[in-house]
């Protein structure tokens, strides 16, 4: 039998259902919640029986988690962009620009939204959550502080801080973006130029 006429692997059939089923949650999440959403819906959604659904994961919380530790390939590409070599002030630019792109897309806003809201509940969401925001400022952070060492940025500026309210105004921008149905493009430039004014030499 040829590469192409290969037949499946157990594993690989696994993957793919196990994938099929959190594409059908994230599709249910987005449109009626997670709270609204139901095992039985998720395994009509994805075309198994609830039998099956089970042997993949054992109730609905836990493919929220798996959902929640997907997210963190999601951000993997801005915290690569922040580690490479070039000057701190474009890096900063860079990323404002990348990640607000990213969360012009509403489906990003609201599936964040549906799991920030569990984690508040649910310790291990949270700290799966938390770990992956946590990268990003770190990565934020070091671009701050290269920048504040090199005479680019303010003096005073503290990375940490600093580097968490950058990320926390651009998902606010972006939860207000997806509320008021205002496209994030035209918010943007505004939230760029703050927060390049912000991060300024004195």
């Amino acid at each position: 039998m040829s590469d192409g006429q290969r037949k499946p692997t157990r594993i690989e059939t696994t993957a793919k259902r196990r994938q099929q089923i959190l594409e059908a949650a994230i599709m249910c999440f987005l449109e009626t919640g997670y709270h609204q959403t139901g095992v039985r819906d998720i395994a009509n959604r994805a075309g198994v029986s609830l039998g099956n659904l089970y042997n993949h994961f054992p109730g609905k919380h836990d493919v929220l988690v798996e959902i929640a530790s997907l997210e963190r390939a999601e951000l993997v590409p801005f915290i690569d962009g922040l580690a490479q070599p070039r000057a701190p002030t474009k890096l900063l630019e860079n990323f404002v620009r990348a990640y607000a792109k990213y969360l012009a897309v509403p489906e990003n806003v609201i599936l964040g939204l549906e799991i920030t809201s569990e984690a508040i509940r649910k310790p291990d969401i949270a700290r799966l959550f938390l770990n992956n925001r946590r990268e990003l400022v770190v990565a934020l952070a070091k671009i701050l502080e290269r920048g504040r060492n090199a005479g680019d940025m303010r003096s005073q500026l503290a990375p940490n801080e600093t580097a968490q309210m950058i990320v926390e105004l651009i998902e606010g921008s972006a939860y207000r973006s997806v509320l008021e149905n205002v496209p994030m493009r035209q918010l943007r430039g505004s939230l760029l130029d703050f927060i390049l004014a912000a991060v300024r030499p004195d």
